[in-house]
């Protein structure tokens, strides 16, 4: 089971705790790994890691003009058309709308959402032709619930699920899937830096009782982007704990 052998995986955000678990998992089950991020020295020190089968690649996602390109670059790096997309790549600027800029709102939403549409369609054209084509988008739970002070992140997290179910109706007869998984409260640098009364409320609302780990949502990519899971599209699945039924 969960079996990539052959696969090309492009992961963003690979330097970052989710991201790199992602990318560590998907490797350990034979694929060959595209590491993107913008953390250099972290992601040199995952490719070395993991050794053969990983690859890094530069690109910054706020530039479209160069997103637009990343997935003709991993397929003339790699020599073949991309398998799995993983849209792992995210950025917060939170605030109160009020005090929100424009430029505030228009950096997330375009790297957060509209960076995964642009490599989501380029990645489509390979798939269509091999016939099979696995697209993951990293949502989360505030995508759904909302979250104050968030407007932005939310609404891209949001977009991100209502653009993968349109998606997976326009490409399931080409044997692509497209889902998401919205992670809650994760263990990530983010948290760690909490005192224990902030942890303490936060745990309040996540009936679980803890925090989440990058290896459970990574569990959750892994599976949808298996050949088990290939009645599965234009489903989100919710990582978090209980903290958002749904």
């Amino acid at each position: 089971m969960l079996n990539f052998d052959g696969k090309i995986a492009l992961v963003t955000g690979a330097s970052g705790g989710i991201g790199s678990a992602i990318a560590i998992l998907l490797h350990r089950r034979g694929a060959t790994v595209v590491l993107h991020g913008t953390r250099r020295e972290k992601l040199d020190a995952l490719s070395t890691e993991l050794g053969e089968r990983a690859i890094t690649i530069d690109a910054d996602l706020s530039n479209l003009e160069i997103v637009d390109t990343l997935v003709e670059r991993v397929c003339k790096t790699t020599g073949e058309p991309l398998s799995i997309l993983v849209n792992n790549a995210g950025v917060t600027r939170d605030g109160l709308l009020i005090r929100m800029k424009n430029e505030e709102w228009e950096n997330v939403v375009r790297i957060n959402l509209t960076a995964s549409m642009i490599l989501s369609r380029a990645a489509i054209r390979g798939m269509m032709k091999s016939r099979f084509g696995r697209i993951i988008s990293i949502s989360s739970v505030v995508g759904t619930t909302g979250n104050a002070g968030q407007t932005n992140y939310s609404a891209s997290k949001a977009g991100l699920v209502g653009f993968s179910k349109s998606l997976a109706m326009e490409v399931a007869s080409r044997g692509i899937t497209v889902n998401v998984v919205a992670p809650g409260f994760i263990e990530t640098p983010m948290t760690d830096v909490l005192d224990e009364r902030q942890k303490e409320d936060l745990l309040k609302r996540v009936p679980t009782g803890r925090l989440g780990t990058s290896d459970e949502v990574a569990a959750a990519v892994a599976f949808l982007a298996s050949e088990e899971a290939a009645y599965i599209t234009g489903a989100t699945l919710h990582v978090n704990g209980g903290m958002a039924m749904l």
